[in-house]
């Protein structure tokens, strides 16, 4: 005979465990969402730590990272560690636009290392802040167009090319036949576009009167510490510094989470010619004409 008095955790024990154990899984759950969506006490926020590196040519996943970041509201801030010499026009220009989108709702401190020029510069001026060593290479502001012509070595060696086009413009920058006047002409006003796009880019970006831009935008490379006195950078400091800014910006004392990326492997021949300058890839026009920052 049952003993009526006895509760319901010692006559049903794996019942009794089994709903102890629900319970558990439940409120752990519930606290979970509650700090993940809400309010975290137990952790002052994550910082995304960008890294652009070598030269750009590719800004896909950079852009989705930095999309990622800004849509993720437990990462209260981002440092962009910039180490490029530039690259192509439109990634460089997508970077750009990635990175003044995550500046309109969180706070961005782009990082300059041994070199931020050009394309490496332009991806960084929406930053909300930007720091550069004292002797690190920036500026740059500029356009560049070149090709190899074989013109003169296929006439040593009695070779002559034919080349059928739709238009004249067509064959501009061929590099087996030389550019007429009319051709130099219209690639130099391709060019002039390119550039006034990066400098009315770099003067809203920064807050600069464009001409006093237009005045260092003859390609020219500076110090970090001549961008400084020029405007194209906001303070004097190394990574760690940039580090200690952003944290300010965010409201943030003690550690912090850091996310890093984004992940790309680069094969090691890429990876090289990068860092040398040379453009490997996505940056030349059918005739093999590059156009670069």
């Amino acid at each position: 005979m049952k003993n009526p008095k006895k509760g319901f955790s010692v006559r049903h024990p794996f019942l009794f465990g089994f709903s102890l154990l629900l319970m558990a899984v439940a409120l752990l759950w519930g606290a979970a969402a509650f700090f993940h969506g809400k309010v975290d006490l137990f952790s002052a926020g994550k910082i995304g730590v960008v890294n652009v590196q070598g030269t750009i040519t590719n800004s896909l996943p950079t852009v989705k990272f930095l999309r990622d970041l800004r849509r993720d509201d437990s990462v209260k801030g981002v440092l962009l560690r910039v180490n490029s010499p530039g690259g192509t026009i439109a990634p460089s220009q997508e970077l750009y636009h990635a990175v003044k989108r995550l500046a309109e709702v969180k706070p961005i401190v782009a990082s300059f290392g041994t070199v931020a020029a050009s394309g490496g510069y332009y991806a960084a001026a929406p930053a909300t802040k930007i720091m550069a060593s004292s002797g690190s290479i920036t500026g740059s502001i500029g356009v560049k167009a070149e090709y190899a012509n074989f013109h003169q070595l296929m006439e040593k060696i009695g070779v002559k090319p034919v080349i059928i086009t739709s238009g004249k413009m067509k064959a501009a920058g061929s590099p087996f036949t030389e550019l007429t006047p009319e051709q130099r002409e219209y690639l130099t006003a391709l060019i002039m576009d390119m550039h006034n796009q990066f400098v009315d880019d770099v003067a809203s970006a920064r807050k600069l009167d464009r001409e006093q831009v237009e005045k260092i935008a003859d390609g020219r490379a500076i110090t970090g510490r001549e961008a400084k006195e020029l405007g194209l950078v906001d303070r004097i400091g190394g990574f760690e510094d940039s580090v200690t800014v952003l944290k300010a910006l965010c409201n943030i004392e003690g550690d912090v989470k850091v996310i890093e990326g984004p992940e790309e492997e680069k094969p090691l021949l890429k990876e090289i010619l990068g860092y040398l300058g040379i453009v490997p890839e996505g940056s030349a026009t059918g005739d093999g004409l590059i156009f670069s920052y």
